[in-house]
């Protein structure tokens, strides 16, 4: 009878423990489009640092053809403005999807984005969607949280447009 107990408890605990050690899968397409804030992108922290936690969620860590980017392909996916892509990066404080768009000006003009550079080179367009004051959470001190929307081509993917976000929080 106890034993019967004991597994039962055990059965009935097991989706709460499962629940409790699997990855929290993040809102990519809400990151990339400047949807969420500062501290849902931090909450990637974790999964950045340890590429068997990107894999957990469905991420495969990608050769590194620019040393300024981490890139992943996704299992499954994701739409961003639109688009269809299974290619993300990371650079810094910010995220990108990498899309199949020669041009990125079209995309830009659609966004309203500003123009930063357009020359023969570079392509870069921008605008901030987010500037407010706030408190950093472990020092009290006044901070002023910022998240900026761009699009831009690169060298080490011809033939592609880089859209995301960079969230930022910064001494006013």
């Amino acid at each position: 009878m106890r034993f019967c107990i004991a597994g039962a408890l055990l059965l009935l605990s097991a989706p709460g423990a499962w629940a409790q050690t699997a990855p929290v899968r993040p809102d990519l397409a809400a990151l990339i489009e400047c949807r969420q804030r500062i501290g849902d992108f931090s909450a990637l922290a974790p999964v950045l640092a340890d590429p068997l936690k990107a894999v957990a969620l469905g991420w495969t860590p990608l050769d590194q053809s620019n040393l300024f980017m981490t890139e992943y392909t996704l299992n499954t996916p994701i739409r961003v403005f639109g688009h269809s892509t299974n290619h993300i990066a990371f650079s810094g404080a910010s995220i990108m999807a990498i899309l199949d768009l020669s041009d990125p000006r079209p995309l830009a003009k659609q966004l309203d984005l500003e123009l930063g550079v357009d020359n023969a080179e570079k392509v870069m367009y921008g605008r901030e969607l987010v500037s407010e004051d706030t408190t950093n959470p472990k020092t009290g001190e006044a901070m002023i949280e910022s998240v900026v929307l761009s699009v831009t081509n690169v060298k080490s993917h011809p033939g592609k447009t880089v859209v995301g976000c960079g969230y930022s929080l910064d001494l006013p």
